[in-house]
C-alpha cells in the first residue's frame, strides 16, 4: 500500500500528521479505563487517506466556500471498537474544536470506523468501495502484521444484480420518505416535515454510495453524507447552495433536522424554508436517479 504523501504541500502533511497523532491518543484514552478485554486489549491497527487528497484532486475555494475534507479510514482490532458515541465521540468534538480554532487544522476530517475483518469481507465480497481505497489510499501508520486480504473482483452479472437490488431498495425508500414530508408540510406538521426531508436525503445518498460502490457509510450525519457524495459525484456540489443566508440556514435546518426536529422544543421551521428543501431533495433525487441508472446501464452492457 502506499506511504508517499509528497504530493501534497507540506502544511497539508503537517495537518495529516497532527491528525493521526489525535486518533492514536484518543484511542488510547478510550480504552485506558475499560474492563472487557475486548476493549482493554483493543488495538488501532491502521490509518489510511483515501479520497480527494489522497488521489491529489482536492478542493480548497474559499469564495464558494467549498473545502474538501481528509477522508480516512480508522481500522480497528474489533467491531465493537467501532461504535462511534462509545469510542470515538470525544475525538470527533476536538478535531472540530481544532478546526474552529485554526491553529493546528485548517482542514475538515471525515473518519469512517471498520474492524479489520469487516474490512477483510468487503475485499473479498468485491465492494468497490474497499478495494479503491487499498489501491489508492495512503497507508498514515499502520501496526505490523495486520494485511488486508487480496481483493475479489465481482462478474458484471454479480455486480448488476447487487447495484440493481441496492438501488430498488434505496431510491424507492426515499422516495416514500419524499412522499410523507410533502405530506406533512401540506398538513402543517413543520418539525416532522423536515425530519422526514432530511430521512430523504439520507436514503438518496446511502443509495448512490450503494449503487457506485456498493457500500455505504453507517451514518446519519448529513455534512459526512455530504462530503462523501461529492467527492463521489462532483455535480452533488450544487444541490446545496450557499450564496445566501437563507441558503446557510435551510441546509442547517434539514441537517440538524435528525435529532432537533424530533427532541428539541426550540426547533423552528418555516413552510417558506421546507419548501426551499423539498425544492433541493427534488434536485438531489433527480440527479441521484440520473446517475444511478447510468450506472445499471454501464453494468448492463457490460454483463
Amino acid at each position: 500500500m502506499k506511504t508517499n504523501l509528497s504530493h501534497l504541500p507540506e502544511g497539508k502533511r503537517h495537518e495529516l500528521a497532527y491528525v493521526v497523532e489525535l486518533i492514536r491518543a484518543s484511542f488510547a484514552e478510550a480504552v485506558a479505563d475499560r474492563k472487557a478485554p475486548r476493549f482493554k486489549d483493543g488495538r488501532l491497527l491502521k490509518i489510511i487517506l483515501f479520497g480527494s487528497y489522497a488521489r491529489g484532486d482536492w478542493v480548497e475555494d474559499p469564495v464558494g466556500r467549498y473545502f474538501s475534507d481528509y477522508d480516512l479510514l480508522v481500522v480497528v482490532d474489533h467491531e465493537d471498537l467501532t461504535d462511534v458515541p462509545e469510542f470515538w465521540l470525544q475525538l470527533e468534538d476536538r478535531l472540530l474544536a481544532e478546526l474552529s480554532s485554526g491553529k493546528q487544522l485548517r482542514t475538515p476530517v471525515s473518519i469512517i470506523y471498520h474492524s479489520l475483518d469487516d474490512v477483510n469481507e468487503q475485499l473479498t465480497l468485491g465492494r468497490y468501495f474497499f478495494i479503491d481505497i487499498v489501491t489508492d489510499g495512503i497507508e498514515l501508520f499502520a501496526e505490523s502484521g495486520h494485511a488486508f486480504a487480496r481483493p475479489q473482483q465481482l462478474t458484471p452479472q454479480q455486480a448488476l444484480e447487487q447495484t440493481q437490488d441496492y438501488f430498488d431498495e434505496w431510491f424507492g425508500s426515499a422516495e416514500n420518505f419524499h412522499h410523507l414530508a410533502v405530506e406533512a408540510r401540506a398538513k402543517g406538521m413543520l418539525k416532522e416535515s423536515a425530519f422526514l426531508f432530511h430521512q430523504t436525503a439520507e436514503r438518496f445518498y446511502h443509495c448512490l454510495f450503494l449503487v457506485r460502490t456498493l457500500y455505504s457509510p453507517k451514518t446519519h450525519n448529513l455534512n459526512r453524507l455530504r462530503t462523501l457524495g461529492e467527492d463521489l459525484e462532483p455535480r452533488l456540489k450544487d444541490i446545496w447552495p450557499t450564496e445566501t443566508k437563507f441558503q446557510k440556514r435551510c441546509y442547517e435546518l434539514i441537517r440538524a433536522a435528525y435529532v432537533k426536529a424530533r427532541y428539541s422544543r426550540h426547533y423552528r421551521i418555516t413552510r417558506e424554508e421546507l419548501a426551499w428543501l423539498e425544492e433541493r431533495v427534488q434536485h438531489l433525487r433527480d440527479l441521484i436517479r440520473e446517475v444511478s441508472l447510468n450506472r445499471i446501464e454501464e453494468l448492463q452492457r457490460a454483463a
